[in-house]
Order: C-alpha cells, then sequence, then structure tokens
C-alpha cells in the first residue's frame, strides 16, 4: 500500500523506540481540543495545518515555539501521528517535501495506541 515516499511505522516500533531513543520526535498533528483529550507520551503538538511553516522555521525559533531541538533533515526518527492516520499521512508528505527523507507516519494514530495501550 505505501508507496516509495511514504514510509510508515508500526506500533510496536514506535514503542520500542519510545523506550531506547532519545532521538526520537514524535509529532501530534491532531487540533488541540484532540490532544487535550489524550496523547503519546513525549508527544509533541503541531496541528497539520502548521506543519509545513513549523518545519520551515529556523531552529532558534523551532525551539522557541516547541520546546524542542528542529531536527535535522537527515534525522533518522522523525514520526507524525494524528487520530486515525489520514492528517499524519498528510504531515509526513509535507515533510519530505521539505526534505525530511526518513520522516514517517504511524498509520494506527492515537486510536490504536489507546487501544493498545488500554486508555
Amino acid at each position: 500500500m505505501a508507496n516509495a515516499v511514504t514510509k510508515e511505522i508500526s506500533y510496536e516500533d514506535l514503542k520500542a523506540l519510545l523506550g531506547k531513543s532519545q532521538n526520537l520526535l514524535l509529532v501530534d498533528v491532531r487540533n488541540k481540543d484532540e490532544v487535550d483529550k489524550g496523547r503519546i507520551p513525549g508527544s509533541i503538538n503541531i496541528p497539520v495545518n502548521a506543519v509545513g511553516d513549523a518545519f520551515s522555521l529556523e531552529p532558534e525559533e523551532f525551539k522557541a515555539k516547541y520546546g524542542v531541538t528542529k531536527p535535522p533533515l537527515d534525522a533518522p526518527e522523525l514520526v507524525f501521528h494524528c487520530q486515525m492516520g489520514r492528517r499524519g499521512q498528510m504531515a509526513t508528505n509535507k515533510a519530505h517535501e521539505l526534505g525530511y527523507v526518513n520522516a514517517r507516519n504511524y498509520t494506527g494514530g492515537y486510536k490504536e495506541w489507546s487501544e493498545k495501550e488500554g486508555k
């Protein structure tokens, strides 16, 4: 199903990364009221319509706005997610357009995460 441009990540792979990686940047692209109802620990919230602008910011502006270091274009562990996968896909595509070659979409989204985590 996935085309060459789009990389996807499974629940299991994401869970493993969350457990061991210091470099993972997990971006929740849902809107704020969705995020307020529950989120994946360690994620930052950048709504899908702001992803292009956010990842076009200068590194110091990005850090000031989002509280985390802006990942380099070749960041190995940049993951986007939404509720069900579609907006995460859009955000991942946008990141690829901006040159983030390894950006991936967690296709299960928060829906799958919350089911698996029993939340």
